[in-house]
């Protein structure tokens, strides 16, 4: 008897399986179809419930509109980005709150006593980039499972970024993402992937 397929372990269908990963690519082009608040709401009322340290959730995401706000954006984005940056329906500034301790006595209370833990902004900056790449991650998959289409981005200034979009310091700026429905040659051919047997062992 044939072991099945490796599609048939998994609790997702096939379709989502194929929306959230195999079908999914990194967009560079998009139509005009707007990204509406609304889409993104639901979006983050999805993703929201992916772990993070402390269930810190520092992740803080500043949408770009207007063609003022773009205009500010652009000069610190790589010449490659700008056009796709310039032109794509959203634009998210991805950032990390590094002030996210003041919320664990709300958001982690079984530890009461985390926030001061935290007292070292070194070290809460840290732990805030780490928790936040993570929701980075999911923000990938809940935009995919919208169906729509994401671009990160690292080709960019995130000194520059942060002191233009985030002057208090609070905030740090990590990625940059555009986002909307794929367009004509949104994307090149699959690039590869590593096997299995090449990321994972056992001991």
């Amino acid at each position: 008897m044939s072991a099945p397929a490796a599609t048939d372990l998994l609790a997702l269908d096939r379709a989502a399986q194929d929306l959230l990963f195999r079908a999914a690519r990194t967009a560079n082009t998009f139509t005009d179809e707007p990204v509406t608040d609304a889409q993104v709401a639901a979006i983050h009322d999805l993703i929201r419930y992916g772990p993070t340290a402390w269930n810190a959730q520092p992740l803080r995401v500043l949408l770009l509109r207007s063609a003022e706000a773009r205009a500010r954006l652009l000069p610190y984005v790589s010449r490659r980005n700008r056009p796709k940056t310039a032109n794509a329906p959203l634009v998210a500034v991805l950032a990390a709150d590094v002030d996210f301790h003041e919320r664990l006595p709300e958001l982690y209370p079984p530890q009461p006593q985390a926030r001061a833990w935290l007292t070292d902004r070194a070290v809460r900056a840290e732990q805030a980039r780490f928790s936040a790449t993570l929701q980075i991650g999911y923000l990938v998959v809940g935009v995919r499972a919208a169906g729509l289409a994401a671009g990160p981005m690292a080709g960019f200034d995130p000194a520059g970024v942060t002191r233009e979009f985030f002057p208090d310091g609070r905030h740090e700026a990590l990625l940059l993402m555009i986002i909307g429905h794929p367009g004509l040659d949104a994307w090149q051919e699959r690039l590869p992937r590593l096997s299995t047997a090449e990321v994972v062992q056992t001991l």
